[in-house]
């Protein structure tokens, strides 16, 4: 096998099985991200409204309400009193991500994710070290702090800087104001993520990150590490990983008796560490899948039982 260049993650996974393969979840993501993004802007380019709103608030077909439930705990403790079909859309959304687990928000429907993947790809193409470590921990204070403001202030606090919702605003409504703040809000992350640390937004200060992280900790849908013996230590699923961390208790942990779930709540259930890995280590499963068994097929034969049980 020739050495590999820790500069581009997957390059054994794609010379296998080509590229599609390589980046099949990644693609998938970016289509979730597109989709999600076009359901709010049938209305403004074609009149056609599917969804009206933001990710903050909406209501699709004027039937089905979705409210982001870190905006609604916020109105709860500023003193607000929030319509039916809010409170319905909050619970709504919960139940979803509770079901699904991880920081699947972040991966699968946030537009800001798509800003700090590529601030990642481009440190690791720079050969990029941290310059600033930061503490993960910083994302739960800022959403203690943001709740006891919003308690304290009476309103909304979030929701003035919330680049979630200004970038989102921005894309959809396309308002000088709105598209001049997506703009700068974009090169701010970028060049925070590029310049400070590597996913020094998604992965240590934003508190939506952290708010999703605790509704679906208990999630069904887990990433395994059910071939962990084959691994070869080439690093590339911790090179692209957006909370490395959470892969090395399933990835290390046979000597611990640890299983090879990755069960932390930072996941976000990306999928690129399946997508990068030559080795077929990781499969998507449910987390009462402990992959008993399953180590002594072919990392092929894994695979495919892994992604069949979906």
């Amino acid at each position: 096998m020739s050495a590999r260049d820790p500069r581009r993650p997957g390059l054994d996974r794609r010379r296998r099985d080509g590229w599609l393969a390589a980046h099949k979840w990644l693609i998938l993501r970016r289509l979730a991200q597109a989709g999600f993004l076009a359901l709010f802007l049938t209305g403004p380019l074609w009149g056609w409204w599917i969804t009206k709103g933001t990710l903050a608030a909406s209501i699709t077909f004027d039937v089905l309400p979705l409210t982001d439930p870190l905006m609604a705990v916020q109105a709860l403790l500023a003193g607000h009193v929030l319509e039916v079909s809010g409170l319905v859309g909050a619970v709504l959304v919960i139940v979803a991500y509770a079901l699904i687990g991880g920081r699947a928000f972040c991966g699968w429907v946030c537009p800001v994710n798509v800003i700090t993947d590529f601030a990642a790809w481009l440190r690791t193409r720079l050969g990029l070290k941290e310059a600033y470590p930061l503490d993960r921990r910083l994302r739960l204070a800022i959403l203690a702090g943001l709740l006891v403001g919003s308690a304290v202030t009476g309103t909304i606090v979030w929701e003035f800087v919330n680049p979630v919702t200004m970038l989102h605003r921005g894309l959809v409504y396309g308002s000088l104001f709105s598209a001049g703040a997506a703009l700068w809000i974009s090169a701010a992350i970028l060049l925070l993520d590029v310049g400070v640390a590597s996913r020094a937004w998604c992965g240590h200060l934003c508190p939506v990150g952290a708010f999703y992280a605790l509704i679906g900790a208990k999630g069904l849908v887990r990433v395994s590490a059910v071939n962990r013996d084959a691994c070869d230590n080439c690093m590339d699923c911790f090179t692209v990983c957006p909370e490395r961390q959470v892969i090395t208790p399933a990835l290390r942990g046979a000597k611990n008796k640890v299983g090879p779930l990755i069960l932390s709540r930072d996941c976000s259930n990306c999928g690129r560490c399946i997508d990068v890995c030559a080795k077929d280590v990781f499969i998507f499963t449910t987390r009462f899948h402990d992959g008993a068994g399953m180590a002594a097929q072919s990392p092929r034969d894994g695979v495919l039982q892994g992604e069949k049980m979906l």
